[in-house]
């Protein structure tokens, strides 16, 4: 069979992913065996095997080989979820006896919006202290106990850094896990960071937009969505952007989304860019790993710039978020070149710093 396009095994992820978060009444399902054998890697590579194998379990696609390479994946998955909570209860009594507070974000707290944990990979356990606390958080997880935990400590979170941490704090919400109390991010918050995520990388992971899908498809009648958009006009449109991107490219229910968080003029430019990072899903893709050429080694090279400066030319969806623009019909160059002065002056300075 003739190797699809790239556009075309892009539109496979998103049909494949579509409400792949429910427990069932999930939108139809209409790929070929050859089909989901192309599309196959995409899924695996990009952390979406077990979704993918969710939704085709149950249909005639589940005895073809691609559908048991999923399923080997969910497999793997169910038991390392075991393998991280584990870990986490660990990090969490350990935090509890030195008396440190912390969030913990994304990761678990994302898995717990999906039918089984093991549906959603995370590697990293990320955690938020209170900024005064940020140092004997750092030499506690120094200590052997927690040596095979792989954390990453904040004492911020930037794409929520228009809301004090201490508010983030006393909206949080504890769930139990073992013998320990897990604080995680309030449903508002939560959904604005992993909106805001989402666009800050570019949105080239399928698996960011079905975190969005399954929140949204997920919230508490109490949901307060002023809170969750909060005052910045520009943050609030990327989160209404979010939100219509995982409505039109997953079929996320948003019935119950008020007006003010959905992006009703949502650009095409920014449904097609998300499609073509789905092209290549992978980690590898993404910068920095996308750059093979170091700027110091481009340094008085000309012939090695333009290839330099392709490498790091940035996703429109990334430099509107890296300048802090809109995402609106006004064309991305503006964004991409002020992005890239950005870096460069960052770069220069840092050079003629440590030179």
């Amino acid at each position: 069979m003739k190797a699809l396009r790239g556009a075309s095994r892009s539109r496979l992820v998103s049909r494949v992913l579509a409400g792949s978060w429910r427990t069932s009444d999930f939108p139809p399902l209409d790929i070929t065996p050859a089909e989901l054998d192309e599309v196959m890697p995409l899924l695996y590579g990009s952390g979406a095997a077990a979704l993918g194998w969710w939704r085709v379990r149950n249909t005639e696609l589940r005895a073809i080989a691609a559908a048991e390479v999923l399923h080997q994946a969910y497999r793997l998955q169910v038991l390392q979820a075991g393998i991280h909570e584990e870990k986490i209860e660990r990090v969490f009594r350990l935090l509890a006896d030195a008396s440190i507070e912390a969030l913990l974000i994304k990761g678990w707290a994302a898995s717990g919006l999906y039918p089984e944990r093991g549906l959603r990979p995370y590697g990293d356990i990320d955690l938020v202290v209170r900024p005064e606390q940020y140092e004997a958080a750092s030499e506690l997880f120094g200590r052997a106990e927690v040596k095979d935990c792989w954390i990453d400590l904040h004492k911020h979170i930037s794409e929520l850094d228009d809301r004090p941490v201490q508010d983030l704090f006393e909206r949080s919400t504890n769930l139990s896990l073992g013998r320990a109390s897990v604080s995680v991010l309030s449903a508002e918050d939560h959904l604005a960071l992993l909106a805001v995520h989402l666009l800050k990388h570019g949105a080239w992971r399928p698996l960011w937009l079905c975190d969005i899908g399954a929140t949204i498809e997920s919230l508490p009648a109490t949901f307060d969505w002023q809170l969750c958009l909060g005052r910045n006009r520009t943050r609030a449109g990327w989160i209404a952007a979010a939100i219509e991107l995982a409505h039109k490219l997953l079929s996320a229910r948003i019935d119950q989304v008020p007006p003010e968080a959905r992006a009703a003029n949502l650009p095409e430019w920014l449904v097609q860019n998300v499609l073509r990072q789905w092209e290549q899903p992978f980690a590898g893709e993404q910068p920095p790993m996308s750059h093979p050429l170091p700027m110091s080694t481009v340094l008085g090279r000309p012939n090695m710039l333009f290839e330099a400066v392709r490498q790091r030319w940035p996703n429109p969806i990334l430099a509107t978020v890296s300048v802090n623009g809109q995402f609106n019909r006004i064309p991305r160059l503006p964004y991409q070149l002020r992005n890239c002065l950005a870096r460069s002056f960052r770069f220069l300075f840092h050079a003629s710093a440590n030179g």
